[in-house]
């Protein structure tokens, strides 16, 4: 009963604390997309209230709009800025995708995504949600790229407006020197958030507000889908689902390493997927499972599902009793609360290795980094993981190499002196130094010139693991210019599955079962037998001409 008590306290002040943090958050994400205040918040409440409450894992995850989602819907809705069935139709795509990706076995390989690729997306996100906050800071409306950004203000330089801009680095003043005591109980965010809202209204500065906002309960929208735009809403919808699902597995690794959990990765993105569905019918923000709050909420000592439903309950009531004062709200406030966040997302543990790192790791970050800014997220990361693969493969397959080595040379057993010379790089045993895959099939089968003159070859392959399908393309090639060039192939093959492979594959077929072996010797003994036989044969006929 105790225990019950204290986890229920927990909860509630982590519950409570989580909330605190996520309202300037949600309402800095849902004026940066475009979609408006109540999106933001209402999104908040929604996918935290399902994903992270109703339908919990043994992770607690508070759940919200986020800076990586945010980013993505900010790209899709300023180009169907006035078209609200379009946003809606790739909010709901998106949720679906997501629910779809949590049937699969993908949410157990993110774990496999190369760090670089990861450090150049959150690295690449960051800059980018720093970069589209200059406008609101400087008095002007949210452009959608950097250099839209940057082109508008070089232009407009003369038009800033300095109450704005004040009030945006009072805000980054305060978030960043409120002594950590404070933050503790009182997140700097907020405080800056009262604080320069209540300084703008004192001082009736002339700056950008969120306006009216229409709290109250969400409206359900259904739109109408238009099929023949589908394919241009496919990249933004998957896009986002995998940014989303990416985020919320990420933060649910960080809860069961606070809490020694283990939780399932395929709930987590089935009920993030849920839960960001009934987000779209809504008109709400599609999020995640976010870091920052699920750390915030942890730290206070929640430890169960109760503390998602408590936020959502508590950003309710502070929404229905001080909604007028949600709409004075200055966007430069919130501008200098996403660059805040956007700092925070920049992967500073990296940057100070970076130097350390090697060159491959830094030209996959970089070109993540780049493409994340100045293209397609989703581009982004699917470039960087092929680039890493590719990368990772050169390396792999410079380090991979052909051992030849010649039965006559090794003397591995006792010749018969007379036709000791007949054996004289006649069998060769190949050893295979390294992995044989995609990445260095083809340097395995162009270095195969170097058998001429043998008259059997033995092919060591002592791994393990399965071949993919470029290797067993080599494979084949390799037993066409043996059979060319009249040399016989034998395999040496260690692993009852990679035998079963290559029957399936009709491998044995081709070198033929008797030429499949489990140990060298043997192999080495089949062929000296046959040499021998065939010199017998060879003299028998020689005597015969004499």
């Amino acid at each position: 009963m105790k225990n019950y008590i204290k986890n229920l306290k927990g909860d509630i002040f982590g519950g409570i604390i989580s909330s605190i943090v996520a309202l300037p958050q949600a309402l800095a994400f849902g004026v940066a997309t475009g979609l408006g205040a109540k999106a933001g918040v209402l999104g908040a409440i929604i996918l935290c209230f399902i994903s992270g409450g109703i339908l919990s894992t043994k992770s607690l995850l508070i759940s919200g709009p986020t800076g990586p989602c945010s980013v993505v819907i900010a790209s899709f809705a300023a180009l169907y800025l006035n078209d609200i069935n379009a946003i809606v139709t790739i909010l709901l795509m998106a949720a679906v995708f997501q629910f779809l990706i949590g049937l699969t076995s993908l949410p157990t390989i993110v774990k496999y995504i190369p760090y670089p690729v990861i450090s150049g997306f959150l690295n690449g996100v960051g800059v980018l949600l720093i970069f589209l906050q200059l406008n609101p800071i400087l008095g002007f409306d949210t452009l959608s790229s950097p250099l839209k950004t940057i082109k508008h203000i070089l232009l407009n330089f003369s038009f800033i407006n300095f109450h704005a801009l004040f009030l945006a680095i009072l805000t980054l003043l305060i978030i960043f020197l409120i002594p950590k005591r404070i933050n503790k109980y009182l997140p700097a965010q907020i405080l800056a958030l009262i604080l320069c809202t209540y300084i703008s209204m004192k001082f009736e500065f002339d700056v950008k507000t969120i306006s009216h906002v229409p709290f109250g309960l969400p409206e359900l929208i259904i739109p109408k889908i238009d099929f023949d735009k589908l394919n241009d809403y496919i990249p933004y919808a998957l896009t986002l689902a995998v940014v989303g699902s990416c985020e919320s597995l990420l933060t649910g690794l960080v809860s069961d390493s606070l809490n020694k959990n283990k939780s399932s990765h395929k709930k987590i993105i089935l009920f993030q997927g849920i839960g960001n569905f009934f987000c779209a019918i809504t008109g709400s923000l599609f999020g995640a499972a976010a870091t920052m709050r699920t750390v915030a909420a942890i730290n206070a000592n929640a430890t169960t599902c109760f503390a998602a439903i408590i936020n959502a309950l508590f950003l309710v009531l502070v929404l229905f009793n001080f909604s007028s004062f949600v709409s004075q709200i200055p966007l430069a406030v919130l501008g200098g609360i996403l660059i805040k966040i956007g700092i925070d997302i920049i992967d500073v543990k990296l940057l100070k290795v970076v130097k350390f790192a090697p060159k491959d790791d830094l030209y996959v970050l970089l070109v993540v980094f780049l493409l994340t800014i100045f293209y397609n997220l989703i581009f982004a990361v699917g470039a960087g993981i092929t680039l890493a693969a590719l990368l990772y493969a050169k390396r792999m397959a410079d380090k991979t190499d052909l051992k030849f080595e010649s039965v006559y040379d090794k003397d591995i057993m006792n010749f018969e002196k007379k036709i000791e010379k007949d054996y004289q790089h006649k069998i060769r045993v190949v050893h295979i130094q390294g992995q044989f895959f995609f990445g260095t099939a083809t340097q395995i089968v162009s270095q195969f010139d170097e058998i001429l003159g043998t008259k059997y070859l033995i092919l060591n392959y002592e791994a393990d693991a399965l071949l993919d399908i470029s290797a067993i393309f080599a494979l084949e090639d390799i037993i066409i210019r043996l059979n060319n060039q009249k040399i016989k192939l034998m395999l040496i093959i260690k692993n009852d599955d990679v035998r079963k492979q290559l029957k399936d594959l009709n491998i044995v077929k081709q070198i033929g079962e008797n030429h499949i072996f489990y140990n060298e010797t043997d192999a080495i003994n089949l062929a000296k037998t046959c040499i021998k036989t065939k010199i017998r044969r060879q003299n028998k006929q020689d005597k015969k001409r004499i």
